[in-house]
């Protein structure tokens, strides 16, 4: 439980992001082609170039990560159980292919660009399943460096809000259908953040659906760090830092819960339709957020390796993706 001194760090922090994201909103409102999560992500990032007194910090990290969490749970409230497990099970086939394309791009262009191991495999993970969820879950099972983690990390998030840009404006040339677009926003770009953004700036559907699909591909965070614990167990016979507990999404067991909420009518539809809401106002906070973290500077002085190895995974995964929707006839 967090205590008063903690949460008195935390409030000037959360509260600055509120004020940034209130007329995201409003923005979002006036233009829903564009949406409130676009808008956060942008005012976010004009306001990173404000030197901020520290004071704020703790509360923007609060919000970007722990915020959004609890957005994810609140959509659930608008979503049907058996919907969500229809769209997991329909979106398995293409992560399939999404995965082992991600894996394969990053070992493949890593080899060439003579990219240290480690790094090729963060940024690996981070494409094909999470982002810098996956990247931080994955790190300690491989003795990653805090450079490698900086650098897979930054990566990973620059591409992140390209997709966000990126991705509806393409879906709408592509003239592709809500479900389309959810199901390419939700198995090609990198954290749960940036496709919950794409998504609902496509439209509410496509949010909703993108928003399931990714969290079904969240769940593979657990068998492929499995898989790496084991080979590097193998290789030096310490796996002491693998937990199962530390890398498991919790928060999609609150997401399911609410589904079944909603599903069953134990709660008013009312009720459920403003906690739905409340989590999309969280949403365009956490984006906010995010974008008050991110110092482009930062991003591009990394070097152009790990930039070069990301575009090209990120580019790979999302013609595979569209490429075996086409085939699944699913767009």
């Amino acid at each position: 439980m967090t205590d008063n001194s903690t949460l008195n760090n935390m409030l000037p922090g959360i509260f600055i992001v509120a004020v940034i994201a209130i007329p995201a909103w409003l923005l979002g409102t006036l233009m829903p082609l564009v949406g409130g999560p676009v808008f956060g992500i942008l005012l976010g990032m004009m306001a990173a170039f404000w030197n901020r007194p520290t004071k704020y910090d703790a509360g923007i990290h609060f919000t970007a990560k722990k915020v959004l969490q609890v957005s994810i749970i609140l959509l659930g409230f608008e979503m049907n159980l058996f919907n969500v497990l229809t769209v997991g099970s329909q979106s398995l086939d293409i992560m399939i292919f999404t995965l082992s394309t991600a894996f394969i791009t990053a070992w493949l262009v890593g080899r060439y660009l003579k990219l240290p191991g480690n790094t090729s495999i963060l940024i690996g993970v981070g494409t094909a399943i999470c982002g810098g969820s996956a990247i931080a879950a994955t790190a300690p099972v491989i003795s990653a460096s805090d450079k490698d983690v900086a650098y897979s990390i930054s990566t990973i998030f620059l591409f992140n809000i390209a997709a966000v840009f990126i991705f509806p404006f393409a879906g709408h040339l592509l003239d592709m259908s809500d479900i389309g677009f959810g199901m390419w926003a939700g198995t090609a770009i990198n954290d749960t953040s940036s496709v919950v953004a794409a998504g609902y700036s496509y439209s509410n559907e496509a949010g909703n659906f993108a928003t399931i699909v990714k969290l079904t591909r969240a769940l593979m965070i657990v068998p492929v760090t499995l898989i790496l614990a084991i080979f590097v167990a193998r290789k030096n016979a310490n796996h002491s830092n693998f937990s199962i507990s530390k890398i498991f999404p919790w928060f999609i067991l609150g997401f399911v819960v609410a589904s079944m909420i909603s599903t069953t009518g134990f709660i008013p539809p009312l009720i459920c339709k403003a906690l739905a809401e409340v989590g999309k106002f969280f949403i365009i906070m956490a984006l906010t957020a995010i974008g008050l973290n991110t110092h482009l500077k930062h991003l591009i002085s990394n070097g152009i390796k790990p930039i070069l190895l990301g575009l090209s995974c990120w580019i790979a995964v999302a013609l595979v993706s569209l490429v075996a929707q086409h085939y699944l006839q699913i767009w």
